[in-house]
């Protein structure tokens, strides 16, 4: 159970952006944003900047769903683990792929995949990013990707912590 209630998405003073959100996001509007409706313009912000890293950037859907799935395992996020399952299947991760993320293990990706899963890592765990690690990444991305995949794994790690420390349910 989450730490405090969700918002009240009925409420007509969020009307707008609710209706932003789940037109966005499928129609629904999962636990997520339930909690981050409490501050509209951090639930604004928040939209804002999510939709731009899983929608709009060059960096491929692949390696921002696997980023996702690491990250969630490092930091023990649950709720995003399962919420990326679909995004990442349908993404060309296998379900063997996938469970093996899920136990910590990188068996069957190529060598792109395992210098993402070290940079996410570094990232990650220790958040200072060896050199040998950065130019791994770097030959396989231009700087635009560069860029992205950074964002990626730290928009991702704020997801996770916000989950977390709210104790956000399964939708």
């Amino acid at each position: 159970m989450a730490r405090i209630p969700y918002a009240d998405a009925a409420n007509p003073e969020i009307a707008n952006l609710v209706d932003r959100i789940k037109s966005e996001r499928g129609g629904k509007l999962i636990n997520l944003y339930g909690m981050l409706l409490h501050s509209p313009p951090v639930a604004e912000g928040w939209r804002a900047f999510l939709t731009a890293i899983r929608q709009q950037c060059n960096l491929s859907g692949r390696i921002r769903e696997l980023v996702i799935l690491r990250i969630a395992v490092i930091n023990g996020a649950d709720y995003e683990f399962t919420q990326h399952i679909p995004y990442a299947l349908k993404e060309g991760i296998s379900q063997a792929q996938l469970d093996g993320l899920r136990e910590g293990r990188s068996e069957g990706f190529g060598e792109l995949e395992h210098a993402v899963l070290a940079y996410t890592d570094s990232m990650t765990r220790d958040i200072h990013v060896p050199d040998a690690v950065f130019e791994a990444v770097r030959r396989h991305f231009d700087e635009r990707e560069l860029v992205e995949l950074t964002a990626t794994v730290a928009a991702y790690n704020l997801v996770s912590r916000f989950l977390e420390a709210f104790q956000i349910d399964h939708d």
